[in-house]
Parts: C-alpha cells; sequence; structure tokens
C-alpha cells in the first residue's frame, strides 16, 4: 500500500518551493494530499497542487465538499506523515499552543501519524525567543524539524530562514516514512 503525506503549505514566499516537493513524492510513489492555507492561496493557487497530486486540494473554504466527514479528519485518517512546508512563524505557534483557526491547524491537531515541519522566514523572525521556544516545544512532542537554511532572504535581508532545500525536506520525510515501515 503507498504511504501518504499531508503537505501543509502555508503563507510565505517559500510556498511555490511545497509544488517541487509535491513532485518528487509522486516521482517516489508517495501519495501527497494537499491543505493549503488561506495565506498561501495568496502565493501558489490550487490547480497547481492538484495537478501534481492528482488530488483535490482542501482549503478553508472547500472542508466539508469532499466527503461526510471533514475533510481535516479524513485527512488525519490516512496520514502516514504529516509535513507543513513552508511552516510560518504563525503556524508554528499555532501549532505550539493548540490554536485551530485554519485547515493547516485543524488538520495538525487530527493526525496521529508523525509530524515534520520545515520552516521558513525572515531571519529575526527566526532568531526570535518566542519562535525558538515555540519549535522546543514542538520537538519535545515529537514532532520533527528540518531547520532553515542560511542565504538571501526573499525581503533582501541574508541570514537563516530561508525554506530548506527539497532535498533535505524529502530526505527528512524519507527517514520518517521507512521508520514507519519498519
Amino acid at each position: 500500500m503507498a504511504q501518504t503525506v499531508v503537505l501543509g503549505v502555508t503563507g510565505s514566499i517559500a510556498a511555490y518551493r511545497a509544488a517541487d516537493l509535491c513532485s518528487a513524492f509522486r516521482k517516489q510513489d508517495v501519495a501527497c494530499r494537499v491543505v493549503l492555507s488561506r495565506c498561501a492561496r495568496r502565493f501558489v493557487g490550487e490547480l497547481t497542487f492538484a495537478t501534481l497530486t492528482a488530488n483535490p486540494v482542501i482549503t478553508d473554504d472547500n472542508i466539508g465538499d469532499y466527503a461526510d466527514r471533514p475533510q481535516h479528519l479524513a485527512l488525519g485518517d490516512v496520514a502516514d506523515l504529516f509535513l507543513v512546508a513552508p511552516a510560518t512563524a504563525n503556524a508554528i505557534a499555532k501549532m505550539a499552543h493548540g490554536i485551530a483557526d485554519d485547515i493547516v491547524s485543524t488538520t495538525y491537531l487530527s493526525v496521529t501519524c508523525p509530524v515534520l515541519v520545515a520552516p521558513a522566514m525572515n531571519v529575526r523572525m527566526w532568531d526570535h525567543p518566542t519562535v525558538q521556544a515555540n519549535l522546543a516545544l514542538l520537538r519535545e512532542r515529537g514532532v520533527a524539524v528540518v531547520d532553515p537554511d542560511e542565504g538571501f532572504l526573499a525581503c533582501g535581508d541574508y541570514g537563516k530562514g530561508r525554506l530548506a532545500g527539497v532535498e533535505s525536506i524529502l530526505a527528512a520525510a524519507r527517514n520518517i516514512l521507512d521508520a514507519c515501515d519498519s
């Protein structure tokens, strides 16, 4: 049986790189289902992800359109891994504190599978003690984190905050999925 990754995409300029993750999973015969936050939809459209995954994209606007069971619960039933990439400071805070006010955060609270986050944000946000404390809390709860890369950021600043490379995120996801199989 094929494994399923549920990919939560949040509102960062790095959202376009989540499309590359979808392609990479499909090449590895891993099913990918996408939950797209309202802010992420401003960066990348649903059609991109639907085409790359051959699955409908779940948003706050269509959470109940596909089944008798709300989608965040149905996705939690089939997910072998919940990956949030890019994970904004806002998404990380919601996850750390159990705030469920959008499709990504409600899906996070409904999954029982392993969770992996790949943060992307400005270096000052990444370095902020609150963001680091939220990540520490998630790590304590067993959430795996692929730290961001250092480099030039979309805003023109330089520092740690760029979404990790697709290969790094894919390798971390593969390690988790392989561990689930053994």
